[in-house]
């Protein structure tokens, strides 16, 4: 469990090791999209840490990353033809940022630094640790940027439901929202800024209560 609080509070990836912001900046002007890339790269991450560590000792040093993009980009191919068969509206809401996951910073970096040296149990629990502090600050982030820029929050709509049904509850205007800069490419930063700053004051008060 310790692990796993690790990888969601100490070491998220968004907030504390600001890492995976393309999809963040991109990705979350809709909380839906944020919460299923989220758990696509949960899963990705979960297997390839596997396989990474029960095959670490026999791939050599000179061709390790190579390797480990490979069975990565294995991983992200097979989720990828599974959405487009039987759920294609979920691929194309995820679109071009899905088969990104092959080269996104954070899975690659945890094969490096943790499945590459660790047991296959530690792996997979970083893995969930990571997985999950990535999905929350995604979900976070377009939470905040859906409500307050476009006034709705979106957990699914009638094209990407496997049942056809409509989640998507409109949030009452006022004066002041929805602030529509949120949505664009400018909001995103700042809803990343604000974000990181408010996690960084948090961690800190924490470190300085227990001193």
């Amino acid at each position: 469990m310790k692990i796993i609080l690790n990888g969601i509070f100490k070491e998220n990836p968004m907030f504390v090791l600001v890492l995976g912001l393309c999809p963040a900046l991109a990705i979350t002007t809709k909380f839906e999209s944020a919460y299923l890339m989220g758990l696509c790269l949960l899963i990705i991450l979960m297997f390839s840490n596997v396989v990474i560590a029960i095959i670490k000792r026999i791939v050599p040093d000179a061709v390790r990353i190579p390797v480990y993009i490979l069975i990565i980009s294995t991983f992200v191919t097979i989720i990828e033809i599974i959405l487009k068969t039987y759920i294609p509206a979920l691929s194309d809401i995820l679109g071009i940022y899905l088969p990104l996951i092959t080269v996104n910073c954070i899975v690659l970096g945890r094969a490096m630094a943790v499945a590459s040296k660790e047991s296959i149990k530690t792996s997979l629990l970083d893995a969930i640790g990571i997985g999950l502090g990535y999905t929350f600050a995604l979900m976070i982030i377009a939470f905040f940027r859906e409500a307050l820029g476009a006034g709705t929050i979106t957990f699914m709509d009638a094209t990407s439901s496997l049942t056809g049904y409509k989640a998507i509850y409109e949030l009452p205007t006022t004066n002041i929202l929805p602030i529509s800069i949120l949505t664009n490419p400018a909001g995103a930063y700042i809803a990343l800024a604000f974000f990181v700053a408010l996690f960084s004051k948090f961690k800190g008060g924490k470190k300085h209560e227990s001193h």
